[in-house]
């Protein structure tokens, strides 16, 4: 049985079993042509649950993202944006052996010197911010998955046998629903861990496509009608009880190079992206990696993101899959 809860610190308040899923509710806000918001406090119920023996784990309630498609998990897209964040491309640069350490926003070397990477930086530098109805410059865009790789807060993030490595990306996601006219709707923002495999991007930066091809998760909070201007977080890597790493970092349109209206421009223009009925689970880039710090993750490490008024951390332990890699095979149906 799934619930829906408003978190009301340090209880969650359920709501009526009418809306089992946040799917339900977005669909009736829809059809009802009614806040988000508004609709899930009219049908909040007087029944509150313990918020922190349910983030704790030890409740017989267990998180799930704060949305999916709960009918067909392959109507849920898994996708996101690069290089969006001015502190994003130094990590990027070093990762694809460029010596420079430092980004500047000026294009102070010459364009036959710079990587892919940076040129699509700069391309967002320039032109990532148009102004209200006018159409920017297109960022980096890749595919993750669908709704079978997104993991709920707490659930470990796999870094699969056939893989070099495996990576917190900090983020936060935009969580939407296509209406019944193939309108977008954004319901609401939610703290990600968009996890890669950097080991094997950094072998070849044609590899990022695969290395994007893991499960990450979002939550444990579903916000509605956040400020994304700027929005200070931190991240953290913690091993058998000790922080090992740590980074302050930020989100928001302040902190990027690409608007936010411009991201959703250029994930929505594509009209498979706006099936009526689908969800779509979109990260908007990361400002640092543990990665690009040096730093490997083991086996049994606790990823944990926060971002201040996004509500309680997501975090994720990292399971490592034993070798060997199993031989995929094909089977002739002719």
């Amino acid at each position: 049985m799934r619930r829906v809860a408003l978190v009301e610190e340090p209880r969650v308040r359920l709501l009526a079993p009418l809306f089992p899923t946040v799917y339900a509710l977005a669909q009736t806000a829809l059809k009802k042509n009614e806040p988000l918001s508004a609709l899930a406090t009219r049908h909040a119920t007087s029944e509150a649950l313990d918020y922190d023996a349910i983030y704790a784990g030890t409740s017989e309630w267990k998180l799930l993202p704060p949305l999916d498609h709960p009918d067909e998990p392959a109507r849920c897209l898994v996708s996101g944006t690069g290089l969006t964040h001015l502190g994003s491309a130094k990590d990027r640069q070093a990762m694809h052996g460029v010596e420079n350490s430092k980004v500047k926003i000026q294009n102070a070397k010459p364009e036959a010197e710079l990587t892919d990477s940076m040129k699509m930086f700069q391309l967002g530098l320039a032109g990532g911010r148009p102004a209200a109805g006018q159409i920017g410059a297109a960022p980096e865009w890749f595919y993750k998955g669908n709704g079978a790789i997104l993991c709920a807060p707490g659930a470990p993030l796999l870094v699969p046998a056939y893989a070099d490595d495996g990576g917190e990306e900090a983020e936060i996601a935009g969580l939407y629903l296509i209406g019944p006219d193939g309108t977008p709707y954004r319901v609401g923002f939610a703290i990600g861990n968009e996890f890669s495999d950097h080991v094997f991007e950094k072998k070849n930066y044609l590899n990022l496509a695969a290395s994007k091809m893991r499960t990450c998760s979002v939550g444990p909070e579903l916000v509605l009608g956040a400020d994304f201007q700027s929005v200070p977080g931190r991240v953290k890597i913690v091993r058998a009880g000790r922080e090992v790493w740590a980074k302050d970092i930020a989100t928001g349109e302040a902190e990027m190079s690409h608007s936010l209206q411009n991201l959703e421009h250029h994930h929505f223009k594509y009209e498979a992206h706006r099936r009526p009925g689908d969800v779509h689970v979109h990260f908007y880039g990361a400002h640092s990696l543990s990665f690009g710090a040096g730093v490997a993750l083991a086996d049994g490490d606790v990823m944990e993101i926060s971002f201040k008024d996004f509500g309680r951390p997501l975090r994720n332990p990292l399971k490592v899959a034993p070798p060997p890699p199993v031989l995929a095979t094909v089977k002739n149906l002719g």
